[in-house]
């Protein structure tokens, strides 16, 4: 035997011992050490590198997607004659024997969805019928079965009895190693501001966890679905849906994701400062209410608040809440506009009478005589309501009765009182009343009428006298 015959023979024999070393179906991973037109050769840590066709490392669009260097993941399909290997690892297997071998070698196997049965599915593999039990069709729950009925998926077989007429598969497993195989890949792509494809994988009152690939899942709460108050997850997303969201948070501790799908669409407060303005009436719907006022739908995605201070009082603890309810629309009035805090004050108005609002608002300045409505008592003194965000202190020093009185008898909370403005600013936060006042006008008023009768009546007398006097005057020059 030459020489070269005995390297060639022991090369030949170490390959040999190192393809038993692997089994077929094992699953390996390696560095790719060359890439020729058809076949590339992969380091797996064995004496010799293992085979796998240049076909598998190429893209839909048949371009290589792999360099020389990089580490890929495959499956050993066969160890005669050295190691070949497959990423796809899936064989069309017909025969009894082939679905032995694959059962054997873990292999995956084509199969076809025939129809639903009790707890799982008919699954044809080759010639042969199978069951696909419901909880291995996916990795995540399925809400409607039929969905996968028509389907060609790859599938492992997980029990194989009487010569293969007793078949149990499970897409799951194959699912599950494909996951684990893209999962630090996709990892590596999860970063704040990211933004991926994901399917919906379930929904739940609050949100929805969304699968972005290799198994992994972010929470897309339902307050980061739409601009717009939702009533639920559910009325947004269905489980399988496909979105497009956005990586908000990563928790590197805990490894949650949070997701958000509104950041994609436009922000409707964009368009706020060319729509709204201080003193417009805008048609608007309550979507909830709460103890400091009731927030109101202006537009989808825009939300105002009509704060407790702008509803009249009506002498009954929560009284204004009682009178509204959800989903209950009117016209409102715009009192303020904060567009840095995204920040809407409105009033509620009867249909055609926001000017007149507007009208009462720009009459409280001093001296002005104004009808309220009684609020609420402190120690200090009452509460008057004079139109909406528009509330004054009426001091019990300018009630007009005296202060060992029953003022709760005397300004019961919710009846009209007519008040004097004695001082406001020009925002109106700050405004003092007095119904005291009222009567002193009144005195005063009376008392120049009186006065004025006086000299009414005065005149003529005087004018007699005058006359008398003048007359006897005459009468001496005479």
């Amino acid at each position: 035997m030459s020489e070269f015959e005995e390297d060639f023979a022991a090369l030949f024999e170490a390959s040999q011992k190192t393809a038993k070393q692997f089994e077929k179906g094992q699953l390996v991973e390696g560095t790719i050490v060359s890439i020729g037109p058809k076949v590339a050769l992969v380091n797996i840590g064995a004496k010799s590198e293992a085979e796998i066709e240049a076909a598998e490392l190429k893209d839909a669009d048949g371009d290589i997607e792999v360099n020389v260097g990089d580490r890929i993941q495959a499956r050993v399909v066969g160890t005669a004659g050295g190691l070949q290997l497959s990423r796809r690892g899936v064989r069309s297997a017909t025969t009894q024997r082939e679905l032995e071998d694959a059962f054997a070698s873990g292999l995956a196997v084509e199969g076809r969805v025939e129809k639903t049965l009790k707890g799982g599915y008919e699954v044809r593999v080759g010639r042969e019928r199978a069951f696909c039990p419901m909880s291995q069709i996916d990795t995540t729950r399925t809400v409607d079965p039929e969905v996968h009925v028509g389907q060609t998926y790859a599938f492992r077989i997980i029990e194989f009895k009487d010569g293969g007429k007793d078949l149990v598969v499970s897409r799951r497993a194959v699912l599950a190693e494909e996951q684990k195989a893209q999962a630090e890949a996709v990892r590596a792509s999860i970063i704040a501001g990211a933004v991926l494809p994901g399917r919906v994988a379930s929904v739940l009152d609050f949100g929805a966890f969304v699968e972005l690939g290799g198994g992994i899942q972010g929470l897309l709460h339902v307050s980061e679905m739409s601009y717009s108050r939702l009533p639920s997850a559910a009325s947004m997303v269905s489980p399988g849906d496909q979105l497009t969201v956005k990586v908000l948070r990563v928790d590197d501790a805990t490894g949650k994701i949070s997701l958000g799908l509104k950041q994609l669409q436009n922000d409707p407060w964009s368009d706020v400062a060319a729509h709204y303005a201080v003193g417009q009436v805008h048609q608007g719907k309550i979507v909830r209410i709460a103890e400091f006022g009731a927030f109101v739908e202006l537009a989808p995605g825009v939300e105002a608040l009509a704060h407790v201070s702008t509803f009249p009082p009506t002498g009954r603890t929560g009284g204004w809440a009682k009178a509204l309810q959800t989903g209950q629309t009117g016209a409102f009035e715009i009192l303020s506009l904060d567009l840095a805090q995204k920040r809407i004050g409105v009033a509620m108005v009867e249909e055609g009478s926001a000017r007149a609002a507007a009208s009462a608002q720009s009459a409280v300045v001093p001296g002005a005589l104004l009808t309220g409505k009684i609020e609420r008592h402190e120690k200090f003194g009452i509460f008057v309501y004079l139109a909406p965000g528009r509330t004054a202190l009426l001091p019990f020093a300018e009630t007009g009765v005296d202060r060992d009185a029953d003022m709760l008898k005397a300004f019961p909370p919710g009846s009209d009182v007519q008040v004097v403005v004695l001082e406001a600013d020009a925002e109106g936060r700050r405004i003092r009343v007095s119904k005291k006042a009222i009567a002193e006008q009144q005195e005063k008023a009376e008392l120049r009428e009186y006065a004025s009768r006086q000299d009414a009546q005065a005149s003529p007398s005087l004018g007699t006298l005058a006359d008398k006097l003048r007359g006897a005057l005459s009468t001496r020059k005479g």
